[in-house]
């Protein structure tokens, strides 16, 4: 089990144009030190809606907005969600309940 406050303080206090290294586990496909925080914006944010926690999720919208995060998850949509938590981030997290938006493009399978 991790220390929630600590991994917390080092998802905060790591420059905001580099992914910290504590988020490896849930960039799992790319070597963190890698990653552009510009140029892989789209997997960056579909994967840490999918599978990161709430600490990983406020540092997403720490470093990028909340209006940002929608826009990607609304016109590049990923097909790596649960049938469950497609409708919680698209819901409850980014708030776009009244968007219809279609979740053959999001989830990976629909039964």
């Amino acid at each position: 089990m991790r220390d929630e406050g600590e991994n917390m303080r080092t998802l905060t206090t790591k420059k905001r144009d580099t992914v910290p290294e504590s988020l490896q586990g849930i960039l799992w496909s790319v070597d963190v030190k890698n990653l552009d925080m510009k140029e892989n914006k789209n997997y960056i944010i579909h994967q840490i809606l999918m599978y990161g926690e709430l600490e990983e999720i406020a540092w997403l919208f720490k470093v990028y907005s909340k209006e940002e995060v929608k826009k990607v998850f609304e016109k590049a949509p990923l097909k790596i969600y649960s049938h469950q938590g497609f409708h919680f981030i698209k819901n409850i997290i980014l708030d776009l309940k009244k968007k219809t938006l279609s979740p053959e493009k999001y989830v990976t399978t629909l039964y």
